[in-house]
C-alpha cells in the first residue's frame, strides 16, 4: 500500500558472502528500481561476523531513503531483494549474500507482529556498531524513537572492543 506522502527511512544493508561490495550495490540498484529514492549512503564498514567470528567478515552500509511505500510493503521489497541476491534463511545468523533491515521509518514505533516479523526501529540496532557508526555518518542528529537517546549517546554506550573491531574500507 502506498502512503500519501513520502516518508524518510533508514536501511542497513550488509553482506558477508560472495562479492560483498557488489551485492550491496545491486541491492541499492534494486531499491531504486522499486521507486525508492536513495538520499544518502554511508561509507562501507567492515565488521566481524556475529556470533561466529570465524565466518567471513561483513561489509555494511546505512542508507537514507525516501519512499511512498508502507512499512510492511518496504519490508516485503527488502526481503524480495535479499532473495533475488541469493539469500537463503536456513539457520539464524548464517553467512548471507544480502541482509537489509529497516532501522527507522519516519520516526515511527511499530511493534513486531509475529506473522510479519516487523519491528521498527530495529530492536537491536542500538547495540550494533555496524548500524550506529554508518548511521551517525549520514544522520548525526538522529534520535532513537523509543528511548529518545541521541546517536552520539548510543555510540558512547558501545563496548570499546565493538568500536575497535569496525573499520572503513
Amino acid at each position: 500500500m502506498l502512503e500519501k506522502r513520502a516518508k524518510i527511512a533508514f536501511l542497513s544493508i550488509g553482506s558477508n558472502l560472495g562479492n560483498k561490495k557488489k551485492n550491496i550495490e545491486i541491492a541499492k540498484f534494486k531499491l531504486k528500481k522499486n521507486n525508492i529514492k536513495i538520499i544518502k549512503v554511508s561509507k562501507n564498514y567492515e565488521t566481524l561476523s556475529w556470533p561466529n567470528k570465524k565466518n567471513p567478515k561483513f561489509i555494511n552500509v546505512v542508507i537514507k531513503i525516501k519512499t511512498f511505500l508502507s512499512p510492511n510493503d518496504l519490508m516485503e521489497k527488502c526481503l524480495n531483494i535479499e532473495k533475488e541476491l541469493g539469500r537463503s534463511r536456513n539457520k539464524k545468523n548464517e553467512p548471507r549474500t544480502c541482509d537489509i533491515d529497516i532501522i527507522d521509518y519516519d520516526k515511527r514505533i511499530i511493534k513486531g507482529i509475529k506473522s510479519q516479523n516487523l519491528s521498527i526501529p530495529h530492536p537491536k540496532m542500538h547495540k550494533r556498531n555496524f548500524v550506529l557508526l554508518p548511521l551517525f555518518e549520514i544522520a548525526n542528529t538522529w534520535i532513537h524513537p523509543i528511548n529518545k537517546a541521541s546517536i552520539k549517546d548510543l555510540i558512547s554506550s558501545l563496548d570499546v572492543k565493538d568500536l575497535r573491531t569496525i573499520k572503513f574500507i
